[in-house]
């Protein structure tokens, strides 16, 4: 098992940058695939970006593609989601899970999840 934590949320203006941290505990992370999935009121839970846990291999969303950035730190167990160019579409909160497959953007595939962290994009 793998217990997840979020940080780095917070309010930031349109255009700026934040920079999430999902720290892992119990295991060892280079043996899953990790995904950040975020979901705003009233919406369904969409994956965001995902890091393969073999090659470091990467995909993203089409909204985000060009804006945010995934790396891992294994020896760290950490994975951040570095934003930029934040939109008030981006308000949500943001979720880190973990996967035994690869790297999907499916949530049902994702069996260990963190607590969320909140960002809001406003001015």
């Amino acid at each position: 098992q793998v217990q997840l934590v979020e940080s780095g949320g917070g309010l930031v203006q349109p255009g700026g940058s934040l920079r999430l941290s999902c720290v892992a505990s119990g295991s060892r992370l280079n043996s899953y695939g990790i995904g950040w999935f975020r979901q705003a009121p009233g919406k369904e839970r969409e994956g965001v970006s995902c890091i393969s846990s073999r090659d470091g291999r990467t995909t993203y969303a089409d909204a985000v593609k060009g804006r945010f950035s995934i790396s891992r730190d294994n020896a760290k167990k950490t994975v951040y989601l570095q934003m930029n160019r934040l939109k008030p579409e981006d308000t949500a909160v943001y979720y880190c899970a973990a996967t035994s497959y690869s790297a999907t953007l499916q949530p049902s595939l994702h069996a260990y999840w963190g607590q969320g962290t909140q960002v809001t994009v406003s001015s």
